[in-house]
């Protein structure tokens, strides 16, 4: 049993002996191959896996011209598996690898896809824990899949699933989403998440905001529809008030002031700025796939020229 495993690497210089040693460890038993996939770090990320790629026949690396997204080095990742199956994990150690024998049982037992949920995070904060919960609930309401709640991009794919999702061309990609949506006999494997070994989280508010919307826009027309509705609520209230203007009008209780005219142009403008950032955001998703760009370019590579 041959396998690959893919490590998307963003500024984890400190991180990579680690999660290497923690994966040797872990398989020593097993023939596999790692596949580092460096998404335009700024430190010194590449020249570790040079050094490990030079040590370890079994390591390579890809490093990309830039940053081009966590999603996007995923997808590199398994274009460079080459084996029965592929186990995809973060670099900075909150992936257990001691996990991963417990994955390739579910395989063994004829699942396509395995994948993971976190039962807790040593280093989650409150803030953090709650937005997850609230995130998952409005994802799975507002899309047509469903998404384990708690899960995470920690996962095997058989290389029959894997072929399936590399024919995905899609360039906003939400690899949860998308796993899902393809299908497949699937399972799940519970794990705790320890703390992060080195460095702090890449994933800032704003792009977590940015990983959330791209998330619903990819497998959902629903926001779409509430602006719909949020705009014909707004209209009725609008010609109720209208009505109720007139009414007051002619029995000569109307008074002068602004506070009727600023709320209801707050009520109404709000409603159409939000009504048109939605549109905004499905049409930015059209002129990105229409514009038909690679989804990234190789800058250099290391390891195994069999392999490569």
């Amino acid at each position: 049993m041959y396998f690959n495993i893919v490590v998307p690497v963003f500024n984890e210089e400190e991180n990579i002996d680690y999660i290497h040693g923690q994966i040797q460890n872990s398989l020593q038993d097993y023939n596999y191959n790692i596949v580092f996939v460096d998404d335009g770090s700024k430190d010194g990320s590449f020249e570790k896996i040079k050094v490990l790629s030079e040590a370890h026949s079994n390591v390579k690396g890809i490093s990309f011209s830039r940053n081009f997204g966590h999603q996007t080095a995923l997808l590199a990742g398994l274009s460079e598996a080459d084996a029965d199956f592929a186990i995809m994990m973060d670099a900075d150690g909150q992936h257990p690898a001691e996990v991963i024998p417990e994955l390739i049982q579910k395989h063994n037992e004829g699942f396509d896809i395995v994948n993971t949920k976190r039962l807790s995070t040593a280093d989650a904060g409150l803030f953090k824990r709650l937005s997850s919960k609230l995130y998952y609930k409005l994802i799975n309401y507002l899309t047509d899949i469903e998404i384990e709640p708690d899960s995470s991009d920690f996962r095997l794919m058989s290389r029959k699933a894997i072929d399936a999702f590399l024919k995905i061309d899609e360039h906003d990609r939400f690899t949860r989403g998308l796993i899902s949506w393809m299908g497949f006999q699937q399972a799940i494997v519970e794990y705790k998440a320890p703390k992060r070994f080195a460095g702090t989280s890449k994933y800032s508010l704003k792009k977590m905001i940015r990983f959330g919307i791209d998330g619903i826009t990819s497998f959902s027309a629903k926001p779409l529809r509430i602006s719909f509705y949020l705009g014909l609520i707004v209209l009725l209230l609008a010609i109720a008030y209208a009505i109720y203007a007139i009414i007051i009008f002619y029995m000569g209780k109307a008074t002068p002031g602004w506070t009727s005219t600023l709320l209801s142009i707050m009520i109404i403008g709000g409603a159409q700025l939000l009504s048109i950032g939605i549109l905004g955001e499905y049409l930015a998703r059209i002129f990105n796939e229409i514009k038909r760009r690679p989804h990234f370019f190789v800058k250099e590579r290391c390891g195994n020229k069999n392999h490569l």
